[in-house]
């Protein structure tokens, strides 16, 4: 059997305890560091060092710092943090100085990913059409602090003049809907998840991609 792909999860909420259940239960990885438990831990650089992979699923306001401590280590990353991507130029030096690589996304789940894809095509085809109005909607559980999500900055930006609105409660994983509309009909596109195993294994299928590779991806461009 080949060797597993050892991970160091930074960060341990919903979604680092779902990649970590995941591993546990995987012949392909092994989780060999957790770090960031909680705020007032410092990250586990002698546990990081000893990964292949770093998967960041932390807060903005830390990101950016883990990611250039990582890097020093020469250990390539998966960061699923969103609202750090205004840097994502300093980031790319960080990535290009310490010759790692890095792959990220708003998102892992292979099919809001496909969705992404649905979203440039239908943006082009509709551009033709100005009756069409379009808007969005997204649902996510109520102790989200991202508002809007970093999924629905993502589709926003695909489309022109689509306004996003977000609602915060219960405990929906994540549900995007985007609606063309005109006088004469309705078309609409939507994604709802139903747990967060489709998000995690989304991150372990970036953590193959990225092993051993150099310089920065997204997902969304790499997926296939």
């Amino acid at each position: 059997m080949a060797n597993k792909i050892k991970i160091a999860l930074i960060g341990y909420g919903k979604m680092g305890k779902e990649i970590d259940t995941l591993c546990q239960n995987s012949k392909d990885f092994e989780v060999v560091s957790i770090s960031l438990k909680n705020k007032s831990e410092k990250l586990d650089l002698k546990g990081i060092a000893k990964a292949d992979i770093a998967i960041d699923f932390t807060s903005r306001d830390v990101v950016l710092k883990n990611i250039e401590e990582v890097a020093k280590l020469g250990v390539n990353m998966v960061v699923g943090t969103t609202g750090w991507y205004e840097d994502i130029d300093k980031v790319k030096k960080i990535v290009e100085k310490n010759k790692i690589g890095l792959i990220y996304s708003p998102n892992f789940s292979v099919g809001v990913n496909v969705f992404f894809k649905m979203m440039d095509e239908a943006a082009k085809l509709f551009s033709k059409f100005p009756e069409y109005d379009t808007y969005g909607l997204e649902i996510h559980h109520k102790a989200k602090l991202d508002s809007p999500s970093g999924t629905a900055l993502k589709i926003a930006g695909k489309i022109k003049n689509l306004n996003f609105h977000s609602v915060r409660a219960g405990s929906n994983p994540g549900f995007h809907e985007v609606v063309f509309d005109s006088l004469a009909d309705k078309i609409t596109f939507s994604h709802q998840a139903y747990n967060r195993i489709g998000f995690a294994k989304g991150v372990l299928k970036a953590a193959k991609i990225i092993k051993g590779k150099k310089g920065i991806y997204i997902f969304e461009d790499v997926l296939n």
